[in-house]
């Protein structure tokens, strides 16, 4: 049996789709693109179980529709699987006609945060014949082809069509053991096509360590739903691969997509290991962590392990917003881990939102302070800015059911063109606060710093890069806030 594991072209005229491995959704007109580390592990399993595998980025190589069509009618796959999300979930459903009334004998996988929220809709909407709920897209898909092929039974979280009728295998359960996963084939997932921007040193690649984030508390989160028990690898697994990325593909760096990096004993024995096989030497690291997750020698550890950037949730700088989202956090140990962690040599890259449906003009202004002093005083590199959008799955979701803040459940909205949450900020002025927080950071003080630490030429073609990704950012604004 041959699978194409895709993503179809979404050509429009906003930009191009940030889809794979995402959390949120944005359209961009200078994007970067994520490593799907899920669908290239499920690419890799279903190859190691002896079935053909095709992937077929056509969004990270920027291929049209009618190059997507042409592999497809060339290759002839039985099976397509497809990740989605809310603002593009219609789209899909148009290919996968598309693609059923081309192909009637291919099956169509979706797959994805939405999926997991609605399976029922996309199965009334579309001729889908399988929606895979939760993330563990690897396992299902593989239960979905040895099912077709060998009569196998459905693993539980797995909706399908028989017979005429919708019907489904029950609640997805996360009993599946990481370890037992094959390391992913990079070349088969065409590792090479992402991270265009993040990466300061080239040759650079992802790994993911765990699945997605040990608190796994925080109401805004889609990937909660897909994830809400935490599972990791074992630190010399881990290991194992980023060996065979240095030996094979002479990475240089490696950003981690775990949704919070594994800490306590998983994380000193990991960086011990750095350090002991000398990978730390001529590699960088970087990873998602939580605030308050770490403690002073850990920093130092990570720093001497190799590891460059964390990339920390600020979110807000308001506390009733923090424990609404159940961060689990205080505003000032957002700075005093900023502080702890650029003191141990460490770089710190800020995530914040705006937009939420309690707070005011000067509640968001806080945010927006806060980030501007840290950027200015050297606790935190670089800042990402995003409009609050609560995605169907998500505990914020519900809450905005439930307390009419919804402006719509068009899902093509929910593309952070605009806010889709009522709050008693105008929607214009909430997204002139998102561009804010993007050039908070733009002061004398700060850029004289970053030039002073330029070192080598790989700085300068990062700050170059990183210059033009925030340029590009400022337009996507620039044209967003014409919408609103």
């Amino acid at each position: 049996m041959k699978v194409s594991i895709s993503y179809p072209p979404l050509e429009n005229e906003k930009g191009s789709p940030c889809l794979g491995q995402n959390r949120q959704f944005q359209w961009f007109h200078n994007p970067s693109f994520i490593y799907p580390m899920v669908p290239a592990s499920a690419a890799t399993l279903l190859q190691s179980a002896g079935y053909e595998v095709m992937w077929n980025d056509c969004i990270a190589e920027k291929t049209s529709h009618g190059i997507f069509m042409q592999r497809l009618e060339a290759e002839r796959p039985d099976l397509i699987a497809m990740e989605t999300k809310t603002p593009v979930v219609k789209m899909h459903w148009a290919i996968a006609k598309e693609l059923k009334d081309k192909f009637p004998e291919m099956k169509i996988v979706l797959m994805g945060d939405h999926i997991t929220a609605l399976p029922e809709e996309t199965m009334l909407n579309s001729p889908v014949d399988y929606a895979l709920t939760g993330g563990d897209y690897d396992f299902l898909l593989l239960s979905v082809v040895d099912h077709i092929t060998k009569g196998r039974e459905l693993e539980p979280g797995i909706w399908y069509k028989s017979n005429g009728k919708i019907k489904n295998t029950g609640p997805y359960q996360l009993e599946h053991d990481l370890t037992s996963l094959p390391m992913i084939d990079r070349e088969l997932t065409k590792w090479y096509l992402y991270g265009e921007h993040i990466f300061k040193r080239k040759p650079a690649t992802y790994t993911m360590a765990g699945r997605d984030c040990w608190y796994a508390k925080c109401r805004f989160w889609s990937w909660t739903t897909l994830f809400p028990q935490f599972r990791v690898r074992r630190p010399d697994q881990v290991l194992d691969e980023i060996g065979m990325l240095i030996e094979r593909y002479h990475i240089k760096e490696i950003f981690d997509d775990t949704g919070t990096f594994p800490v306590g004993d998983w994380l000193r024995t990991f960086c011990k290991g750095m350090i002991e096989r000398g990978y730390n030497k001529g590699l960088n690291i970087s990873c998602n962590m939580r605030v308050n997750a770490c403690k002073d020698e850990d920093y130092k550890l990570m720093k001497k392990a190799g590891f460059r950037i964390l990339k920390l949730g600020l979110e807000s700088a308001n506390q009733e917003t923090l424990d609404k989202l159940d961060k689990g956090i205080k505003v000032e140990q957002i700075t005093e881990h900023c502080k702890m962690a650029t003191g141990a040599g460490l770089q710190i890259h800020l995530t914040s939102m705006v937009g939420y449906p309690w707070e005011s003009l000067e509640d968001a202004q806080k945010t927006l302070n806060l980030a501007r002093r840290l950027m200015a005083d050297g606790y935190a590199d670089m800042l990402q800015a995003t409009v609050t959008i609560p995605y169907p799955g998500s505990p914020l979701f519900e809450e905005a059911k439930a307390n009419n803040w919804l402006r719509s459940t068009d899902w093509e909205r929910y593309d952070m063109a605009e806010p889709i949450l009522i709050s008693p900020i105008p929607p214009e002025e909430t997204m002139h606060l998102a561009q804010g927080l993007y050039t908070s950071f733009l002061t004398p003080r700060f850029v004289v710093r970053k030039l002073l630490s330029i070192r080598d030429v790989d700085d300068i073609k990062f700050f170059l890069r990183a210059g033009r990704a925030l340029l590009g950012h400022l337009r996507d604004f620039r044209r967003l806030n014409a919408r609103v």
